[in-house]
C-alpha cells in the first residue's frame, strides 16, 4: 500500500514536516501551535486564531486577503481549534493549486507559504495592541460560537459529561474557551499572548503535495525562523477519577434525553495495546454494526442513537445516546451489558474482521484529504511518539480476540450524565 513518508527537519523555533506525494492536486500548508490547556489562557487562544485571520499588516481588511486568496488560483484558508488530551491547538491552513497543473509558471507555492508567514508574523496591530474593531468583532463571534453549544444538546450533553468527569482537570475546558473570560480580553492583552504563544508554544508546519523536499525546506530557512524555545510541556496528565459512580441528572426543556457515560480505558496513544482499543471500540460502539447500534438502537429499540468514541490522548471512552425519558434504568443496564460481554469475548470473528476493516477504510478515506493526513500524524506529536501509517495500519490487522478482552478488562465506568425533560418523573 502506498502510504506516505514524513520527512522531519528541525529549524529554528519550529519542525518542518515535508510530505511528499503526488496523490493531491494541491499543496497543503498547515501550522499548528500546542500548549497545555490553561483556565487563564484557554479563551485567548480560542480568540487568537480567529483574529490573526481577519487580516494581516499587509492586508489590512478581510475583504483584501480573500480577494488576495483569489488572485492565488482561488486558495484557500482556514483556522481551526482542537484538544487532544490536555493541550490546546491552534491550527492555521491554506490549500494552493500546484502550478505544475497549471500554463501559469507563478510560483504559487512560495507564495502560499509568504502568504502563510505574513498572516502569523506580521500582524494587523498598532502599537502594542491589535487592531480594535477586529477584536472586537471577533469577540462577539466567539460568543455566538460559544453558546452554540449549549443550543444544540447532543454537544451540549456532551460537554457536560466531560465538565462532570474532568473537574479538576485541565481537560474539563472547553474548546472555545469561557463566555465569562471574553468580555476581558483587550486588544492590547490579545497582543501580550501572541508574543508568548510565538514564544512558548511548540510549533510544527506541515507542507503535503507534489513537491520537492529540498526546495521546502529552502523556502522554510529563508522565510521562517522563530526563536529557539524548550515549548511548555504538560508535567503529567492529571487524572481524577471518581472513587464511586458519579450519577449527574439536569433538568432541561427538552423531549428526547441524552444519556451520555464515560469511562476510564486507562490506555492512551502510543500504550501497546492501543491498536486493540481502537478495535475494541469499533466492535463495542464506534460503527454501524457495532454492539450498542444493534442491540440498544436496534433490538431493544431503547435509543435514537447510540455510539461510542475515544479521546485517545486522554484516555476516555465516551457514549452518546438519545433516549426517551422513561428508558433511562434499562438504557444504562443494557449499554453496561455490552461492555460486560465484551470483556467476557462475547463477539465473532465475523465481528472482528469486519471491524477492523471498517477501520482501516476509516484511515484510508481520511488519508484522501492532506488535511486528514496531517491529523493523523499530528497525533505523533502530541503524544511524543513515533508511530507510522504503515505501523498503525499492520498493527491493527495483527490484534487479537484475547487482546481485546484484555483491554475491556481495564475500562472503568466514572460518569453517568443524563439531560432529561422537566416532565420526567412525573
Amino acid at each position: 500500500m502506498d502510504t506516505t513518508s514524513e520527512r522531519i527537519t528541525e529549524f529554528k523555533g519550529y519542525k518542518l514536516h515535508v510530505i511528499p506525494t503526488e496523490k493531491y492536486k494541491t499543496n497543503t500548508l498547515i501550522w499548528k501551535m500546542k500548549a497545555p490547556l490553561t483556565k487563564e489562557d484557554v479563551t485567548m487562544r480560542a480568540l487568537l486564531p480567529q483574529v490573526l485571520q481577519s487580516s494581516s499588516a499587509k492586508y489590512a481588511s478581510t475583504t483584501a486577503l480573500r480577494s488576495y486568496l483569489d488572485e492565488l488560483y482561488g486558495a484557500t484558508f482556514y483556522v481551526d481549534l482542537s484538544k487532544k488530551g490536555e493541550y490546546h491547538i491552534m491550527s492555521f491552513s491554506i490549500e494552493i493549486a500546484n502550478e505544475k497543473f497549471l500554463s501559469d509558471p507563478a510560483p504559487l507555492l512560495k507564495k502560499g507559504f509568504e502568504l502563510l508567514v505574513e498572516i502569523l508574523t506580521n500582524p494587523n496591530i498598532s502599537g502594542n495592541a491589535f487592531d480594535r474593531e477586529t477584536v472586537e468583532k471577533e469577540k462577539r463571534t466567539l460568543k455566538q460560537r460559544i453558546q452554540s453549544v449549549f443550543d444544540d444538546k447532543m454537544r451540549y450533553s456532551n460537554v457536560r459529561l466531560i465538565q462532570e468527569m474532568c473537574k479538576a482537570e485541565p481537560y474539563a475546558l472547553e474548546v472555545n474557551g469561557e463566555a465569562a473570560a471574553v468580555d476581558a480580553i483587550t486588544p492590547e492583552n490579545l497582543y501580550e499572548y501572541y508574543k508568548s504563544a510565538f514564544l512558548e508554544d511548540e510549533l510544527d508546519l506541515f507542507i503535503i503535495g507534489d513537491v520537492n523536499e529540498e526546495e521546502v525546506k529552502k523556502l522554510a530557512s529563508d522565510l521562517l525562523q522563530l526563536e529557539d524555545r524548550t515549548p511548555k510541556k504538560l508535567v503529567t496528565q492529571e487524572i481524577n477519577k471518581n472513587d464511586q459512580l458519579n450519577e449527574v441528572k439536569e433538568e432541561q426543556d427538552v423531549k428526547q434525553g441524552k444519556l451520555n457515560i464515560g469511562y476510564r480505558t486507562n490506555i492512551v496513544y502510543g500504550d501497546p495495546d492501543y491498536f486493540a482499543l481502537q478495535v475494541f471500540n469499533g466492535i463495542f460502539g464506534g460503527f454501524s454494526h457495532s454492539k450498542l447500534f444493534i442491540n440498544v438502537r436496534e433490538k431493544a429499540s431503547l435509543a435514537y442513537y447510540a455510539a461510542s468514541r475515544l479521546e485517545s490522548h486522554k484516555g476516555l471512552m465516551m457514549v452518546m445516546s438519545g433516549i426517551d425519558l422513561k428508558n433511562y434504568d434499562q438504557a444504562v443496564g443494557i449499554i453496561h451489558d455490552q461492555l460486560e460481554a465484551m470483556g467476557n469475548g462475547d463477539f465473532t470473528d465475523q465481528e472482528l474482521v469486519q471491524t477492523k476493516a471498517v477501520i482501516q477504510n476509516q484511515i484510508l478515506e481520511t488519508i484522501d484529504t492532506s488535511r486528514g493526513l496531517t491529523e493523523i500524524l499530528y497525533h505523533n506529536v502530541v503524544a511524543d511518539a513515533n508511530i507510522s501509517l504503515d505501523t498503525w495500519l499492520q498493527e491493527m490487522q495483527k490484534v487479537t480476540k484475547e487482546e481485546i478482552v484484555a483491554v475491556a478488562k481495564k475500562i472503568e465506568i466514572d460518569t453517568i450524565y443524563f439531560l432529561t425533560g422537566t416532565e420526567a418523573g412525573k
